[in-house]
């Protein structure tokens, strides 16, 4: 399942919600290829300490931080049925989303 993420300057970014099997094979690569610098060393780390295992941790919660990050940077849904999303997933509230989706 994919959402649509819109910043105030226009700038829509798409992300899967859920389980990230590019994590789980690539490790710390799909945060680096996606500009997430600060979880692309936190995971590159950890995975170094762990040998990693810790990539089957991160590919469970990666998408979520992920997006957390993109929310807390002003990004918001794009489109209503990614406002769904976000509300039934409980990333965001009902009435911070009506700001946002078109």
């Amino acid at each position: 399942m994919k959402i649509k993420l819109r910043n105030k300057t226009g700038m829509i970014k798409e992300r899967k919600v859920g389980f990230s099997w590019t994590t789980l094979f690539f490790g710390f690569f799909p945060a680096l290829f996606r500009g997430d610098w600060k979880w692309a060393v936190i995971i590159f780390l950890v995975s170094i300490l762990t040998s990693g295992a810790s990539n089957f941790v991160f590919c469970f919660i990666y998408n979520r931080l992920h997006i957390n990050d993109l929310l807390s940077q002003g990004y918001g849904p794009a489109t209503k049925k990614s406002q769904a999303i976000l509300i039934s997933k409980g990333f965001i509230a009902e009435n911070y989303a009506a700001n946002f989706a078109g």
